[in-house]
């Protein structure tokens, strides 16, 4: 018997399902080619979920529901409200390129989109090892959809398939460590798993070998080195409106999954898997940063960003438990998240002026193809500006705080260790600095390649216009964001 409780929980989720299911029904009879009210019907629906997951963010509660299985706590709540708006901004980015590329042809783009929005709540809220694969596979079956979706094109057909075959090792990694944790403690319920590892003190071979391979599992979703492999091939070789779909709210959903599976299930164990995380995060700092150098490509460029830039994420983590004292958890971790959000709404913004330069018949995803854009048009190269600052840690943007956030969780944790991690990331922001700060020159100092006029639709240039601003105005006043994330994570925690 499923409780009021529980159904309340999932409400959102439940609508969302629900709506997404109608509309893909309705768009059957839908004649417009660019289907306009399908596009509509999926905003209003997804403007709804978020509003519902804002709230229940703001309430403060955490509520456990469904036998302990999912639980909905400030940090979920939040994180699935950003989600939500993170797709509601990536549909409007999306549907202008999807419209020239004959990719409207059917509403697959907006179901799909929305059933893998459904698999990020899932895995965000989850608090069971069958649950949370239940959600990291509706995401990442929808995302292997989304990247064929262009049939007749070659590369996004071979793009998909190296994303199928890869996400299908990592899930197999994943579930594989899932399996050695429950037959080391019993059971798969994180609270459960943290409670009969705390109470053994013993670390058996199967239960570290089990933390082996769900660290591994989680870094090829992250898309950290030695697991980024997929990475570049699938963000060029994708559709770029599907390259966001991906690079942009599924960081959300991989943030909470490494918090429920590490920092909850496998805390007591935060000794082992901090150092894993901190071998990860060096050579994904350092393969990212020197292979984006080398890029000429702007969307693989922007690929070894993300894995250099998750890399930098991930050093939060490390400071969370030192010797046993999880005093810096809150912090660090509350770091992690406000790094995460703040990194999804600069990709947003910069995939964005990609989507827009591109027309009918032309990807705009060479750094050439940016020659000159000032001169065509001082505001997208102004947004575009702002986020390459942002993402290289310039002040006063939202990415300088973003970084300093996580330096500073690493320096509260004390020891050389810590600090020489610190040193080193600083160190390679300076290496990221230069493709970044490469991207400003093309756009403001050499000759324009291309005359034609950019058009776009009045909502596309709104909602790009307040994502920019919002790059720069978190960055001038980033504490609302910081206390919120903060409070959340410090909610979980408790």
């Amino acid at each position: 018997m499923i409780d009021s409780i529980s159904l309340a929980m999932v409400m959102p989720e439940i609508i969302l399902l629900v709506m997404t299911s109608l509309i893909a029904i309705y768009d059957l009879f839908v004649a417009s080619p660019g289907r306009v009210s399908t596009y509509r019907l999926t905003l209003l629906t997804l403007a709804v979920v978020a509003g519902l997951q804002g709230y229940m963010g703001a309430s403060g509660q955490t509520l456990s529901g469904f036998g302990g299985m999912v639980v909905n706590d400030p940090m979920a709540a939040w994180l699935k409200c950003f989600a939500a708006v993170a797709m509601i901004v990536t549909l409007v980015y999306a549907r202008p390129y999807a419209r020239d590329r004959d990719m409207l042809r059917g509403g697959e783009l907006f179901s799909l989109s929305s059933y893998s929005l459904l698999g990020m709540f899932i895995m965000i809220s989850a608090h069971n090892f069958l649950v949370i694969y239940l959600g990291l596979e509706l995401l990442t079956l929808a995302g292997y959809a989304l990247v064929a979706l262009r049939r007749d094109d070659l590369r996004a057909t071979e793009a998909a398939m190296k994303y199928f075959v890869l996400g299908a090792l990592a899930s197999g990694f994943l579930l594989y460590g899932m399996s050695l944790l429950y037959g080391a403690t019993g059971s798969l319920d994180l609270a459960v798993v943290a409670q009969a590892i705390g109470a053994s003190g013993d670390k058996s071979q199967v239960l570290i070998l089990g933390v082996v391979f769900v660290v591994a599992g989680l870094a090829f979703k992250l898309g950290v080195v030695p697991f980024h492999m997929w990475v570049p091939d699938v963000y060029h070789g994708a559709p770029t409106a599907v390259t966001l779909m991906i690079g942009g709210a599924p960081k959300l959903a991989a943030f909470a999954i490494v918090m429920r599976l590490l920092v909850e299930g496998l805390g007591p164990l935060a000794f082992d898997w901090q150092q894993m995380l901190a071998v990860l995060a060096v050579v994904s700092l350092l393969v990212g940063n020197l292979a984006a150098v080398a890029q000429t490509n702007f969307k693989r460029m922007l690929a070894f960003s993300t894995i250099s830039q998750m890399g930098f994420m991930l050093l939060a983590f490390v400071g969370g438990v030192v010797n046993g004292d999880a005093s810096n958890a809150a912090n660090a971790y509350g770091a992690a998240m406000f790094y995460v959000v703040t990194y999804v709404l600069t990709t947003l913004a910069t995939f964005g002026v990609v989507l827009l330069l591109s027309r009918d018949g032309f990807e705009s995803e060479e750094l050439s193809d940016l020659a000159g854009l000032n001169q065509r048009s001082p505001l997208y190269a102004g947004v575009l500006a702002a986020c390459m600052f942002s993402l290289a840690g310039v002040p006063p943007l939202v990415g300088f705080y973003a970084k300093l956030s996580v330096l500073q969780a690493l320096l509260e944790a004390g020891g050389g260790l810590y600090v020489g991690l610190a040193v080193f990331a600083v160190l390679m922001s300076l290496i990221g600095a230069f493709y970044y700060l490469r991207v400003v020159k093309v756009m403001y100092f050499d000759a324009p390649t291309q005359t034609a006029a950019i058009q776009a639709p009045l909502d596309v240039r709104a909602v790009l216009s307040v994502n920019g601003a919002l790059v720069l105005v978190l960055g001038i006043v980033p504490g609302g964001l910081m206390a919120l994330c903060a409070d959340a994570v410090r909610a979980m925690l408790a």
